[in-house]
């Protein structure tokens, strides 16, 4: 088996994520420019990986990201809620002078990057002008949801970003909270039920454990202002159930 097909995410019936193939982990902060929107991708710690770990679903554990068994503990429900149609198939289509932008809205893991210089959906309609169009494809290639999906309309390829198959903790300083996991670079996520979910470059898991769109995040973390103290984290593996 290659080291792509080993690599996948197995969601555990109202338990963690079963992280397979040795994914690399790592903090992923949003950084802002000078008016506060959301601007730039910033790397900071990274954690130590094996072969396989489990990361907390249910947002309780005591030694985040890393399952600790607290959803034995309170009950957590995680039923998986999110559609098993493809994300075609859910998205509202915009039709631009030289792209396409497709949005699939229930992904929306509220980073905010499609806002700066007009929001992109009112963009989407002057990508004849380069300046524009650079500012969209920009836009969209730092959604981590993968909720928008831009194509050229000349040759119909699709236009996705260079990511490296891993897994990012999402940190919004501008809100003050914690969000979602951000799986990169085609890594398949497996139903508890076994069946796999529609594989995509970009994607974001629920790890505050309030979305209602199960296992993807719906933005509730900023709602509830999820923190995930991985400042004080230890960043050792715990072996979760």
């Amino acid at each position: 088996m290659s080291e792509e097909e080993r690599r996948k995410i197995i969601v555990n019936p109202h338990g963690p994520y079963r992280v397979v193939g040795r994914v690399p982990l790592s903090v992923q902060s949003i950084r802002p420019n000078e008016r506060e929107e959301s601007w730039e991708w910033e790397e900071g710690r990274t954690f130590d990986v094996e072969e396989e770990y489990f990361l907390c679903r249910c947002g309780q554990s005591k030694n985040k990201p890393f399952c600790d068994n607290s959803h034995l503990r309170s009950g957590f429900e995680g039923k998986e809620t999110a559609s098993r149609r493809p994300i075609e198939r859910q998205s509202e289509h915009l039709d631009g002078p030289t792209h396409l932008l497709s949005d699939a809205e229930t992904l929306c893991a509220f980073a905010r990057f499609c806002d700066p210089g007009g929001k992109v959906w009112s963009l989407i309609e002057r990508t004849d002008r380069p300046e524009v169009r650079d500012l969209v494809i920009r836009e969209v290639a730092h959604c981590p949801s993968g909720r928008l999906v831009l194509r050229e309309k000349s040759s119909g390829q699709v236009v996705e970003p260079d990511l490296p198959p891993s897994i990012g903790l999402v940190e919004d300083p501008v809100l003050g909270c914690s969000g979602p996991l951000w799986v990169r670079g085609g890594i398949r996520v497996e139903s508890a039920d076994g069946t796999p979910y529609e594989r995509r470059n970009r994607l974001t898991l629920c790890r505050c454990g309030a979305s209602t769109n199960m296992p993807f995040c719906n933005g509730s973390h900023a709602s509830i202002k999820f923190q995930d103290g991985l400042t004080n984290a230890a960043g050792t593996r715990r072996r979760g159930g």
